[in-house]
């Protein structure tokens, strides 16, 4: 049986450094076997088709081709479309009230709990806020990612210990879940 998966690369072509060319990830990721892969921007996300493997070992398997081919290592999570929508329609902020770019997903490799985030001061964020969900973060930042101080509070080492997050705006989050779709 074929599934269809959304990669999500953390942390590359940023700043000049870390580059994965998008055609030389879909060229990378056909060696591998996958079908129908196609790139979203070039912030690290492509969607490609597997019959074999599951949503872990996919991971494992583009991290270490990543590593082999681009010589440094990159997170990866791999996702497939029913994930992807039911993080879309479990959102707990008014997504379509929002601009993309107030509206922001961080992807987790594993389950998190909230007492992970016991030490932040909710209200002092106020009016950005932050929810968790399956495996992810939902974060409202009214104006914008870049201004957002509880963004960055939520993005510090000791509390992503032990997974991989990586974010994406809302406009991505929908793409991903129609790309999926196809």
């Amino acid at each position: 049986m074929t599934t269809t998966y959304a990669a999500l690369l953390r942390g590359i072509n940023v700043g000049g450094s870390r580059k994965v060319p998008m055609a030389d990830l879909r060229t990378l990721m056909e060696g591998l076997g996958h079908d129908g892969v196609r790139s979203y921007l070039q912030s690290g996300q492509a969607v490609f088709t597997a019959d074999h493997g599951d949503e872990d070992s996919l991971a494992a398997e583009l991290t270490g081709a990543i590593e082999k081919r681009f010589g440094f290592t990159v997170d990866v999570i791999v996702r497939d479309h029913a994930y992807l929508k039911s993080i879309a329609d479990n959102c707990p902020f008014p997504a379509a009230e929002l601009e993309g770019r107030q509206l922001h997903v961080t992807y987790f490799s594993a389950p998190v709990d909230a007492d992970r985030f016991t030490e932040i001061d909710r209200s002092a964020y106020l009016p950005e806020e932050f929810r968790l969900g399956d495996r992810a973060l939902y974060l409202y930042v009214p104006n914008g990612l870049g201004r957002s101080k509880l963004a960055e509070q939520l993005s510090r080492p000791r509390l992503n210990k032990g997974v991989i997050a990586t974010s994406r705006n809302w406009n991505t989050v929908v793409k991903l879940v129609e790309m999926t779709g196809e």
